[in-house]
């Protein structure tokens, strides 16, 4: 009997988390509003889920997230107000923020249990079929190749199983990363033998790094849920609650499934950081229609300086 061909209709997006390395700044504003020129991080991350075919969002959020809920939702009066204006672009504009077909869904994650919580907080909605996952702190820039979750939609239609993105990292970073291990990695794409959360770089299987998109197989719910969440350790005399590592899960499904790596075309902004963040900002200004003439201009004055 042939095995039914599953599509990936369905996206998580884990945004419950507080943003501290924004502070002030996300004190009462959520991380992934933040705008790079002029649309918010989490719409880059759901205009890459809709380009690769995702119909259903599943935002994973906390109390303190509901600008996100109202930015995807309608705004009758500033869509009347613009048109009124004659302002029929920027209408276009705020109407076509959730497009046509795609509809959203918001779920509470009750603690700060970690990445894997988040996405276990999601099994319900997401229910017995093929899933990504994008971290929108990971902004992806898709202007000279596809969107890289489209990238890896392509890939399994061939494989119908788990994906991971990875791409190369400087050894010396691999504290910060999901690292991960394979026999071979033929032409961006293969099978991982392991993986290993924020490893020493002496102990790194390679220096291929995980990103944060995913595409997984509902397999992954029952590995999330065997994983121990809210027992108290000790740090530095501190008490902290065990968070659900998505990590441990995706090593402990390696023993029952297949998981590949997709070494994706593209270039990474860790939007997490100040760093990547500011650097994103600088390349999509460079080539935004409004923008980037003067703001080239501008940049070369200081390089002068």
């Amino acid at each position: 009997m042939n095995k039914i061909m599953r599509t990936i209709r369905k996206a998580v997006f884990p945004v419950a988390g507080m943003g501290t390395r924004f502070l002030p700044a996300t004190k009462a504003n959520p991380k992934e509003m933040m705008p790079v020129v002029d649309k918010p991080l989490i719409q880059y991350a759901v205009e890459e889920a809709v380009s690769a075919g995702v119909t259903e969002l599943i935002f994973v959020t906390s109390s303190s997230k509901r600008a996100i809920e109202d930015h995807f939702d309608s705004h009758f009066e500033l869509e009347t107000k613009l048109k009124e204006q004659g302002r029929e672009d920027l209408s276009d504009i705020v109407r076509s923020v959730l497009p046509s077909g795609v509809s959203s869904v918001y779920i509470r994650q009750p603690e700060a249990l970690g990445l894997g919580h988040a996405i276990l907080c999601a099994k319900n909605v997401v229910g017995d079929e093929p899933f990504a996952v994008l971290l929108a702190d990971d902004l992806i820039d898709e202007r000279t190749h596809s969107p890289c979750l489209k990238q890896m939609v392509e890939s399994y239609h061939n494989v119908q199983t788990n994906i991971i993105a990875v791409e190369e990292i400087d050894r010396r970073e691999c504290f910060k990363y999901g690292m991960v291990g394979f026999e071979d990695l033929f032409q961006g794409f293969g099978p991982i033998s392991q993986i290993i959360e924020k490893p020493a770089p002496e102990n790194s299987p390679s220096n291929y790094g995980v990103v944060g998109r995913y595409i997984l197989t509902p397999s992954i719910f029952e590995q999330l849920e065997q994983i121990k969440a809210g027992a108290i350790s000790l740090q530095k005399n501190k008490a902290y609650k065990t968070e659900i590592q998505l990590t441990d899960a995706i090593a402990a499904l390696l023993t029952k499934e297949k998981v590949y790596a997709l070494k994706f075309s593209g270039k990474r902004y860790d939007c997490g950081s100040k760093l990547g963040y500011l650097q994103a900002i600088v390349t999509y200004g460079l080539r935004h229609p409004e923008v980037s003439v003067e703001f080239h201009k501008y940049l070369k004055t200081m390089t002068n300086e």
